[in-house]
């Protein structure tokens, strides 16, 4: 699993978020621009940026138009946008989740209901995207440690449609609690609401012991300029060296049917992959006594879910036995990407193995295609354009 350090030299807000990761990961910007445009009305760029100091990127949003601007957007609104865009499941679930974060952030500093908050600046189109954007490469790393340095505090007073609040102001420092400051001497505000809210959805908690090997790093900036010091936040991506990925307790729950129609069968077992607690479900051919025909099945189940499956096991097949057995298990990290192939949405499930990543294209995604030959180029398509080659 990637450990991924921000280091916020300038501090932290959305488009510093992007640059830096893309930095990192420039494979990833085509997609992520993609996304953060994908609720219209802004046109994103990639830039390169020096500050006479360093070199990295700059993640710039520029409104096109293409939706009517209000000086305040009602979170619910903004929900609802993000609920119709174009977006897989789990980039819109995190993009709601950040600005949920936000919504219940300056819902306790107005004394309101967080469906009743409206976003003045958060609300613009360019923090949107910047939001969009994050959440979309939240969703692209996949299962990922992340911590954070010491937060620069800023200081002075930042305007806002409230009138000057101080800095951070009020919702933002709601969300910082927990977070480690320092005072470098510098006024203005440092981190932004919208980075604030990032830092909080990805759990961020000190550097720690950094693992393993160091396999690149990224450096995005901000539009301000810092007295003394480059507006820039850094990001180290540290690769873990060890081979073993850490045990889960899992319980295994065995028993055989040798009086249950296959049909029959193969209902009662879908509805137990279905069951919450449920990870897998395994059926084999078994011989019984006097060699009758059996089948013999496993479920996989969470440890806390395990009695509920067992009494679902008896409730759906005809067994009257089962054996329950705790153990063990090893699981590599693994992430869900879907990618356009042509006018094809296809899902990829990546996993890290211990000699690099794989993929592989969801065989239902394949289906409709006729032809062994145009299935397997689909796949292909699919798995490298999910791994970032855009020759593909």
């Amino acid at each position: 699993m990637k450990h991924l350090h921000l280091d916020a030299l300038g501090g932290i807000a959305g488009d510093m978020f992007i640059a830096a990761l893309l930095d990192a990961f420039p494979a990833h910007a085509a997609e992520a621009i993609a996304a953060a445009e994908a609720l219209g009305g802004v046109r994103c760029h990639l830039l390169a940026h020096h500050d006479g100091v360093l070199a990295g990127t700059r993640f710039r949003v520029e409104e096109t138009g293409g939706h009517e601007h209000h000086p305040h957007t009602a979170w619910r609104d903004i929900r609802a946008r993000i609920a119709a865009a174009p977006l897989a499941e789990p980039v819109r679930r995190h993009a709601t989740d950040i600005f949920s974060l936000l919504a219940e952030a300056e819902a306790c500093v107005h004394g309101i209901a967080a469906d009743a908050v409206a976003f003045h600046e958060v609300g613009a189109a360019d923090s949107i995207a910047d939001i969009v954007g994050a959440a979309w490469l939240i969703d692209a790393l996949g299962p990922a440690r992340w911590s954070v340095s010491p937060l620069p505090l800023g200081g002075g007073q930042v305007r806002t449609a409230h009138g000057p609040m101080p800095v951070p102001a009020p919702a933002t420092a709601l969300l910082l609690e927990g977070f480690d400051m320092l005072d470098d001497g510098i006024g203005g505000e440092r981190v932004t609401p919208t980075g604030a809210a990032i830092l909080r959805h990805l759990g961020c908690g000190p550097r720690g012991r950094m693992p393993g090997r160091l396999a690149q790093s990224g450096l995005g900036f901000g539009t301000r300029r810092l007295e003394g010091i480059s507006n820039a936040l850094r990001v180290l991506v540290f690769e873990d060296t060890e081979s073993v990925p850490p045990r889960h307790d899992v319980t295994v729950i065995a028993f055989e049917v040798d009086d249950q129609s296959g049909e029959d069968l193969a209902t009662g077992l879908d509805r137990l992959r279905a069951a919450p607690g449920v990870l897998d479900v395994l059926q084999m051919a078994a011989f019984g006594k006097k060699g009758r025909l059996a089948t013999h099945v496993q479920v996989l189940a969470e440890p806390g879910s395990a009695e509920a499956v067992a009494e679902m096991c008896f409730r759906e097949t005809t067994t009257i036995g089962l054996r329950l057995n705790p153990v063990q298990r090893l699981v590599l990290a693994r992430q869900r990407r879907e990618v356009m192939v042509g006018e094809r949405r296809v899902r990829v499930k990546q996993v890290e193995r211990p000699g690099g990543r794989t993929g592989k294209a969801e065989a239902d995604d394949l289906a409709a295609l006729s032809g062994q030959a145009a299935r397997a180029r689909l796949r292909h398509l699919a798995e490298a354009r999910a791994e970032g080659d855009d020759d593909a």
